[in-house]
């Protein structure tokens, strides 16, 4: 196994996640580092599912920490409003529906239906049951339907 078998698909997840180049190479970079700390624990077998569920965690974290550090004046509303949804390519209102599901359906759609990983796979990194993850992803599926249909009402 080697790092450049698994940073690109580990940066493009962490990069869709965090919408943050700067952020998803931190990611990226603290996984490795825990992967090169922890080698004699982690089986090579499942390192690919160990660097995947270390990269979500240490993104929760993230997120977690970003959100009890507000700066002054910020607020957490999505970059634009119903009057520029004109302005987007579909590709950008799909990545800002993505954007705006949990974090744990935001994951599982991410790695379901761009990364094309099996739902056991994604159970393996999530820590969920194949079935959990087919529950979640039905219903990031439909929150994504949901507000897709709402902005065609608008237009």
């Amino acid at each position: 196994m080697t790092v450049k078998e698994h940073s690109n698909k580990l940066y493009g997840y962490a990069m869709r996640f965090l919408r943050n180049s700067e952020d998803a190479e931190d990611i990226l970079q603290d996984v490795f580092e825990k992967l090169w700390i922890n080698r004699k624990k982690v089986e090579v077998e499942k390192a690919k599912s160990w660097m995947f569920t270390t990269a979500h965690n240490a993104m929760l974290n993230l997120i977690s920490k970003k959100s009890r550090v507000q700066l002054p004046g910020s607020d957490n509303l999505p970059e634009g409003t119903k009057k520029d949804v004109n302005k987007f390519e579909s590709n950008e209102v799909v990545d800002r529906a993505v954007s705006i599901l949990p974090p744990i359906q935001k994951s599982i759609i991410l790695l379901r239906d761009l990364e094309g990983y099996s739902y056991e796979e994604i159970g393996d990194m999530l820590n969920l049951s194949s079935s959990q993850v087919k529950v979640y992803l039905f219903r990031a599926r439909n929150k994504i339907k949901k507000q897709l249909k709402g902005l065609t009402e608008l237009v």
